[in-house]
């Protein structure tokens, strides 16, 4: 079940960090987003704090046709791209969140960005849904 916010959407997963890390990627590719960057919030934490927490990681995905349409319509929204995703521990599981593309193009006042940002959102969805 998919649960929202004001500013993203997210996923409990009945699987361990590392599966539910794995399957994130493969349903980001298969709705035609790759990784860009990934960030390891736990070693980051570790490393330039010394303080620990539970594994937690910041993926920047990217669609190309996408990003390459919202930033036709405005050269500066790259300021809002690409769309993260998160995955975190929680119990025996993990959970799945991703930004609302829609709440994000919605910082900018231009109605062309309205529907690369809801496009993006519901292939942002039906990945999470197919995990």
């Amino acid at each position: 079940m998919i649960t929202n916010t004001a500013y993203g959407f997210s996923r409990q997963l009945e699987m361990g960090y590392e599966d539910a890390t794995q399957r994130v990627k493969d349903a980001l590719k298969a709705e035609g987003f790759g990784v860009l960057t990934e960030i390891d919030v736990k070693d980051t934490l570790k490393n330039k704090l010394d303080v620990d927490f539970r594994r937690y990681q910041i993926i920047g995905a990217c669609n190309p046709p996408l990003a390459h349409k919202a930033l036709q319509a405005e050269l500066q929204v790259g300021l809002l791209l690409p769309c993260n995703v998160i995955i975190y521990e929680e119990g025996d599981g993990a959970v799945v969140a991703a930004f609302d593309p829609e709440a994000a193009m919605g910082l900018a006042d231009n109605p062309a960005l309205g529907e690369v940002a809801k496009e993006a959102r519901e292939r942002l969805g039906r990945a999470l849904t197919s995990i």
